[in-house]
């Protein structure tokens, strides 16, 4: 046990400092999404612009091409969210079986067609989890910022796959955020759902 300790202790020891405050404010932007509250998006911004030098030194190739994804995606998002009143965001909608499995095929077919290439090419530690996860993430972050409500069901799978792609790779600091993520996912799904169910009832109020 007090070699398990001093293990973590020292991967810990060794996370950079832009590691850190990146992990910080991925994490706020999830408890602020959980809320539904617009400034999530600005800690998104910032955090992955951080994350994309991260991963990049990792050799996580396709983890840093989605971290620049998502900076354009915080702006899409800030503005997408505008309408909902001060610090709110429109309302929750839930997304149909159809495009789940579309989604699903779509991901698995660019992820087959692109972890060959990556390896070759960047020469990625990891090329199929990276990429499964990478285009994953942007279909669902696609769903985060229509509101549909499965979005979290999605990142709990994702979640877990990127922490075993970050410790595996060293980032320690970012493998424990990932685990962090999985209870705040059930967390955002109960309160998204409480959110659409209200909503529901007084949309069929006359």
């Amino acid at each position: 046990m007090q070699e398990l300790l001093t293990q973590i202790s020292e991967a810990w020891a060794s996370t950079s400092a832009i590691e850190a405050v990146a992990a910080a404010l991925g994490l706020a932007y999830v408890v602020l999404a959980v809320r539904q509250h617009r400034l999530c998006w600005a800690a998104a911004f910032v955090s992955t612009l951080l994350y994309t030098a991260v991963f990049w030194r990792a050799g996580l190739t396709m983890q840093a091409g989605l971290q620049a994804f998502y900076v354009a995606t915080a702006v899409w998002g800030w503005l997408a969210w505008r309408d909902g009143g001060e610090g709110d965001a429109p309302p929750v909608r839930r997304a149909s079986w159809r495009l789940q499995f579309g989604g699903l095929a779509l991901i698995a077919f660019v992820t087959l067609a692109t972890a060959d290439v990556l390896a070759r090419a960047s020469g990625s530690s990891q090329p199929l989890l990276d990429a499964a996860t990478t285009w994953a993430s942007v279909f669902t972050t696609w769903m985060v910022v229509r509101k549909y409500l499965e979005n979290w069901a999605w990142w709990f799978v994702i979640d877990a796959l990127i922490a075993v792609l970050c410790w595996r790779q060293g980032l320690y600091a970012s493998a424990l955020l990932y685990l962090a993520f999985l209870v705040l996912v059930v967390v955002g799904w109960l309160q998204w759902l409480r959110d659409w169910r209200r909503q529901s009832v007084a949309s069929a109020v006359p």
